[in-house]
């Protein structure tokens, strides 16, 4: 397990505190696997075989071998401490599933966007959701067998990511992969915290701009 920080112990018979994750990306990014690949209960799972209506709907460039899809979301569970226990929702990828993103989000403190090189520009959506939220997120590329592999400043130069934005490496069938991700993520929500936490110094309006009506 995963600690976050060197907080003290909890005080005994205390609930632990539960934070709401989500593991969001494109169709095919590999969001049901990380979840299922970290969560330490049995994976809660919306998959339905894909049709042909559907593959016609979801173009499958990139991701030929994939047969089935998540429909609503993938629900798991990991503790990354005696303090701290992760819910994990994984987002579906389809467009046509968007609609679900707003309610999945409801007090989610986090993101986790995962990125195919293959197909990178369909992790574009879930970027843009998040930054218009506020919500704090990291990219992971998920490294697929016979993907081209990038590095982290190709990747944020092509996504137009900020540079307090972390972009991990990752694959989504490892554990310890997944658990990594999920630390540098919690590291990076802590950050956020303590960067909005800072006391801003105010600035004394001067007496000139005050009588011009400009702003200081």
């Amino acid at each position: 397990m995963v600690s976050t920080n060197g907080c003290d112990a909890p005080v005994p018979g205390s609930p632990p505190t539960t934070l709401k994750i989500l593991v969001a990306g494109g169709f095919g990014a590999g969001k049901t696997t990380f979840v299922r690949a970290v969560s330490e209960i049995e994976p809660l799972s919306t998959e339905e075989l894909l049709s042909d209506l559907s593959q016609t709907a979801d173009p499958l460039y990139g991701v030929e071998a994939k047969t089935t899809t998540t429909v609503a979301l993938d629900f798991g569970r990991i503790t990354l401490d005696q303090r701290h226990v992760l819910y994990l929702f994984g987002t579906p990828g389809q467009h046509r599933f968007w609609f679900l993103w707003e309610e999945l989000c409801a007090g989610a403190l986090g993101a986790v966007v995962l990125a195919d090189t293959r197909r990178l520009a369909d992790c574009f959506p879930a970027v843009d959701f998040f930054e218009r939220r506020g919500i704090g997120f990291v990219v992971a590329v998920n490294e697929f067998d016979g993907g081209h592999r990038y590095g982290p400043d190709e990747v944020r130069e092509a996504v137009g990511l900020g540079p307090e934005v972390p972009v991990v490496r990752c694959d989504a069938r490892l554990t310890s992969s997944g658990t990594g991700t999920l630390a540098a993520l919690v590291r990076h929500l802590l950050c956020m915290s303590t960067v909005s936490s800072t006391p801003v110094s105010s600035t004394p309006v001067s007496s000139s701009s005050s009588e011009s009506g400009e702003p200081p």
